[in-house]
């Protein structure tokens, strides 16, 4: 979702940044905020940068920031989402964020999915293929994947590995070929 789908690589590190210092820990750049993503749910990171336990009211700090948040769908995604309905596939994400945080961002971006699965509906997250299990599941059918790499997101590392590297989203519909 992030960095794929949504361009949320400024809005998500500067709600962490303001419900950390609502909640009293110390002043936090996005470069911290994003070395953490891999932690997990928006719940761990909070914890992590505060220094201690969060509360489910402290959590909401950092929600309450994401919902006065505005976001945006790549260029070209909402036409590639409509591309796939259009040819009776669901569209489904599955995202590192927790499916309240990744919720408020997808409703900001105007983009509907027919299937959310987010870090809190697995034990293992991301880079973990739990998701796409817990994904597959939901929609019946048998669980596999292929790297894809969005080359034009603002997480896009070349060094990672990929399997295809997409230039920009409507590359992503050649995959269903």
């Amino acid at each position: 979702m992030d960095g794929t789908l949504l361009d949320s690589g400024v809005v998500v590190p500067a709600a962490f940044a303001a419900a950390v210092r609502q909640l009293g820990g110390p002043a936090t750049t996005p470069a911290e905020v994003i070395g953490r993503y891999s932690l997990g749910t928006p719940e761990i990171i909070l914890a992590d940068l505060v220094g201690r336990a969060v509360t489910a009211a402290d959590a909401d700090a950092y929600y309450r920031e994401l919902a006065g948040s505005d976001v945006e769908p790549y260029p070209g995604v909402p036409e590639v989402l409509a591309a796939l309905r259009a040819c009776g596939h669901p569209v489904t994400v599955f995202t590192g964020a927790s499916s309240r945080a990744a919720g408020i961002l997808l409703a900001s971006a105007g983009v509907h999915v027919d299937v959310l699965v987010g870090g809190d509906h697995v034990r293992r997250p991301k880079p973990a293929g739990d998701g796409l299990v817990v994904a597959a599941n939901r929609l019946g059918i048998p669980a596999g994947s292929l790297g894809a790499a969005a080359a034009w997101g603002h997480q896009y590392d070349p060094a990672e590995p990929a399997d295809v590297t997409l230039p920009d989203p409507a590359a992503a519909l050649a995959l269903l070929d």
